[in-house]
């Protein structure tokens, strides 16, 4: 499941911010290069894929706004080729912090979830071992 596409990024950071950090052919285009877009877009959905592994059955039947907000601050953020403005630098830190959460459970989507590995174990078991002092061998000491 792609979480964010070019029109989002596009809605949230403006064409003339993606041409500038796409366009890095000899001569320059002036427009947007998909390709190196889709590229980044595609890294961003492997390290959301690899946080919501953990708690989630993978691909994900519904959109979440949630993951559409992280993805597009890690997708520009992987746009970068020099050092990010420090803004995107810290929603990109946020979003990798919120990733946490949610595969830690603190953060829940809604979304089908997968079972916690089963220990099999049922519950809590004790073993207590033969009692040496019993009714029969006190006889006569008590």
């Amino acid at each position: 499941m792609t979480y964010a596409t070019l029109a989002n990024l596009t809605d949230r950071f403006g064409e003339a911010m993606l041409v500038s950090l796409t366009d890095r052919g000899e001569f320059a285009s002036g427009t947007v290069d998909v390709t190196v877009v889709n590229r980044a877009l595609a890294d961003t959905d492997a390290v959301i894929d690899g946080y919501l592994a953990r708690r989630y059955a993978l691909p994900l039947s519904v959109s979440q706004p949630l993951l559409t907000d992280i993805a597009e601050a890690i997708a520009i953020w992987k746009l970068h080729t020099s050092e990010p403005d420090p803004k995107i630098e810290a929603d990109q830190k946020a979003a990798i912090v919120m990733l946490k959460d949610i595969s830690n459970g603190v953060i829940a989507l809604t979304a089908a979830g997968i079972e916690a590995p089963s220990t099999g174990g049922t519950g809590v078991q004790f073993t207590d071992r033969e009692r040496n002092m019993t009714q029969d061998n006190m006889t006569g000491l008590i």
